[in-house]
């Protein structure tokens, strides 16, 4: 019975995590794409919920020792029409 409760409560705890791992994801590909087109580092990054949806804010430092933050809306997955 023990061994079915803790089975239980890792699924559960999973379930809860996955669409976190899922926005990390988004975000670091992002941040990867900014800075790769960029030629720049990313020094920080961070997905803020706005009005119009969730947008990827992500801090670069360029090779000319400039700083820049571009926002990125996040991409939204289209439903299938049936």
């Amino acid at each position: 019975m023990k061994r079915k409760l803790t089975q239980l409560f890792c699924s559960v705890v999973l379930a809860l995590l996955l669409p976190v791992s899922a926005f990390a994801a988004q975000l670091d590909a992002a941040a990867r794409k900014a800075a790769k087109e960029n030629d720049a580092k990313v020094l920080s990054a961070k997905t803020t919920k706005q009005a119009g949806g969730r947008t990827h804010e992500i801090k670069m430092l360029t090779k000319k020792g400039v700083v820049k933050t571009v926002k990125v809306p996040e991409k939204r997955k289209k439903k299938k029409d049936r």
